[in-house]
């Protein structure tokens, strides 16, 4: 299903590897000194936030790409179900209820 996207995965999850580590070495360094601009400071603490999610994506598609459908399948699903229960945190609450 990836197979033909498996280096554009690869440049996509390089580039959000790069992106990351500035974003986080910002933030450390804008904690001690507060040179950032509030705006800037939320926008790169949502990167924070939700980068590490879009980095664990790409690079698990990449891997992906390597393997047959049904792992492919698999990563999906379960990628599906951390962004559903992460941005529906009452889905969550849902779900375990049903199964208590």
């Amino acid at each position: 299903m990836f197979k033909g996207l498996e280096k554009v995965f690869d440049i996509i999850g390089e580039i959000l590897a790069v992106v990351l580590v500035i974003v986080f070495a910002l933030l450390i360094i804008d904690a001690n000194f507060s040179f950032l601009p509030d705006t800037l400071a939320n926008v790169f603490k949502v990167i924070q936030t939700y980068g590490g999610l879009v980095l664990i994506a790409v690079v698990g598609l990449e891997a992906m790409a390597k393997r047959n459908f049904i792992f492919q399948i698999i990563f999906l699903a379960l990628l599906a179900l951390i962004v559903v229960f992460m941005f529906f945190p009452d889905t969550y609450n849902n779900f375990i209820n049903i199964i208590k």
